[in-house]
């Protein structure tokens, strides 16, 4: 893997599955060296896919600490859970069907029996009640690693480019409508930022172009105006990163 100089951590590694595998232990790094609770917001796409599904490989699975990490979801589609487009049926399929987890560290966002900004409004309390405050601290993050996909037009998690949630301040979760056929529930930028590290997951040649833009911090680029509290990473294939 390469290192890039800046102030952000990019690593490119030779394959997709090398990616996920390093990734994955990295992860599971972080989460060993941590004595209390360990708060992850997750990303859907195929990408993190790949990371997922080596958490629950044994070599890691039976290292990492289930019991007192939690997990969250950067954004979801408004669809059912048991939906083959649910990002929290992805990952329940990859990895947290098949590990230890207890089942009160696992919180999807909501999306049965209530409208998209009800779904939103209550992911916004459970965050909150978790997190014990009604705003973010800047010296306590609410996650403790956040991952972030890019999609071929810049938006990352479902903060899509011209959309009036690239400018929300003070609501922690948005419904997103008309940015995409189906609703869809997203973080909002100050939460996103709450992590103290911040990995962005991206693979294939098709991402090649758009990972560069956001990298050199084009602010037409959703992605590219993520700001963490803490260390933000670029975490990418050498299809997508080929220097």
């Amino acid at each position: 893997m390469s290192k890039a100089a800046g102030s952000a951590d990019s690593k490119t590694f030779e394959s997709f599955a090398a990616l996920g595998g390093k990734v994955a232990e990295w992860l599971c790094a972080l989460a060993e060296a941590s004595d209390r609770d360990f708060a992850v917001c997750l990303a859907g796409g195929s990408t993190p896919q790949g990371l997922y599904t080596c958490l629950a490989e044994p070599a890691i699975a039976s290292r990492f600490p289930w019991n007192r990490v939690h997990w969250f979801w950067g954004d979801e589609r408004f669809v059912p859970h048991d939906d083959s487009d649910s990002n929290y049926r992805m990952a329940h399929d990859a990895f947290l069907s098949q590990v230890p987890v207890p089942g009160g560290n696992i919180h999807p966002i909501p999306t049965e029996n209530l409208s998209p900004e009800q779904a939103a409004a209550a992911y916004e309390t459970t965050l909150k009640r978790f997190y014990g405050a009604e705003r973010p601290h800047s010296g306590r993050p609410i996650f403790d690693v956040t991952f972030l996909g890019i999609g071929e037009d810049g938006h990352t998690a479902s903060l899509f480019p011209g959309h009036p949630a690239l400018k929300e301040e003070r609501r922690w979760v948005l419904a997103v409508l008309g940015a995409m056929p189906e609703a869809r529930i997203t973080l909002t930028y100050p939460v996103l930022n709450s992590s103290r590290d911040l990995a962005f997951l991206v693979a294939g040649e098709g991402k090649m172009k758009i990972l560069a833009r956001a990298k050199a911090g084009d602010p037409n680029i959703p992605a590219a105006r993520v700001r963490p509290a803490g260390r933000l990473h670029w975490f990418a294939d050498r299809a997508a990163a080929p220097e």
